[in-house]
């Protein structure tokens, strides 16, 4: 079955689906490596209601201008953020809505986690007071 795929114009075609494959794969870790701060991701639900600066930012989440600028610049070297320069201020924006999607999603996952562990202390509470009444 290899020997067959690699005839013809099969092997190129089959190693630019792995090559696209792998940009993909790689693509997508980075992505979320640059959301991997608490900070960030606060950042980013902010910048729903329109763009910021750094020092509203800052203000905002009660840090240094240097770390929120920090963590702007990781956003915005994975084109997750834009900024907009004008006069001394610089103004951070969302570089594509979609990431509000994710974000909502991942929300969503976090409210499901949290329902299933209601249910579960529920079920725990039930069975020791079932237990408890049915020993008296």
């Amino acid at each position: 079955m290899r020997n067959l795929a690699m005839r013809g114009p099969f092997p190129r075609i089959f190693q630019r689906t792995v090559n696209i494959r792998q940009q993909l794969s790689n693509f997508k870790a980075e992505f979320f490596k640059a959301l991997a701060h608490p900070l960030r991701i606060s950042i980013l639900d902010a910048l729903r209601a329109g763009e910021l600066t750094v020092n509203e930012i800052s203000q905002r989440f009660s840090v240094e201008a240097a770390n929120a600028s920090q963590q702007l610049a990781v956003l915005r070297n994975k084109h997750i953020v834009e900024a907009r320069k004008e006069g001394s201020n610089v103004y951070y924006s969302i570089a594509d809505p979609q990431i509000f999607v994710m974000l909502d999603a991942a929300k969503e996952i976090f409210n499901n986690s949290l329902a299933g562990i209601r249910n579960m202390l529920e079920e725990i509470h039930d069975e020791e007071t079932t237990g408890r009444s049915s020993e008296k």
